[in-house]
């Protein structure tokens, strides 16, 4: 299943390269979420808040009434959700899940103390943990550090903390290079839980063939740029 992806930074909807080039910004944000109506699942990711530059609430609420309301579409949320506090607000705004990245982390581990309390005050069916990964290894704070930790040898210990994992190539981002068929296929083989593939998809031709080896596919730029017909 292929799931569009809104994200936000100065009340824009953009698409970076890499989490850091801005390659395009669209203003009319609820446009996009016209253009995203027939489509099942949405992602609407807060650039500025998942890098600590701000946040942008107000239109991330609106945008989850408007989905929800108007077009019965379900919504994921991420970006800069890292207190319980904050998890517990964010699931409120009408959201099917949230999507924790930064906050599963401490010290260069796994957070089990943060993840036990997140799920007593969030429903796991709720969370969606993000594994962003740069030449190997996670990285938290909007990609700006890396951990020497890798995806495929921490979803084990993660799996009774979410519904699932939003796994996102982060080498190729915004680059439209092509999705790391091989990449995803190994995180396949270490998790039976849901899988949500990002990171340099192209072609709808590798949209099925994550399809065909049990994962959804979340797209930014290639749909921006109309490269998928």
């Amino acid at each position: 299943m292929l799931i569009p992806c809104i994200d936000l930074q100065g009340g824009q909807a953009v698409q970076l390269v890499q989490g850091r080039k801005r390659e395009l910004a669209v203003t009319n944000v609820f446009g996009m979420l016209e253009k995203f109506k027939n489509y099942p699942w949405l992602h609407v990711i807060d650039l500025d808040a998942a890098m600590g530059k701000g946040a942008n609430d107000s239109l991330v609420r609106d945008l989850c009434a408007k989905a929800r309301n108007d077009f019965g579409t379900k919504v994921r949320v991420g970006g800069g959700i890292r207190s319980i506090s904050r998890a517990q607000e964010v699931a409120g705004w009408g959201t099917n899940q949230i999507i924790v990245g930064s906050a599963a982390f401490h010290g260069g581990k796994v957070d089990m103390r943060f993840l036990q309390e997140l799920t007593k005050n969030v429903s796991c069916k709720k969370i969606v943990i993000a594994l962003d990964t740069a030449r190997g290894k996670i990285t938290i704070h909007g990609w700006r550090k890396k951990l020497a930790l890798q995806a495929e040898k921490v979803m084990t210990q993660l799996e009774p903390f979410c519904a699932g994992f939003l796994c996102t190539d982060v080498d190729r981002e915004g680059t439209m290079m092509g999705a790391n068929l091989d990449w995803f296929q190994l995180l396949r083989d270490a998790t039976a839980h849901p899988i949500i593939a990002a990171g340099g998809i192209k072609t709808r031709r590798e949209i099925a063939a994550l399809e065909k080896i049990g994962m959804d596919a979340a797209v930014g730029m290639a749909i921006y740029k109309n490269r998928l017909r």
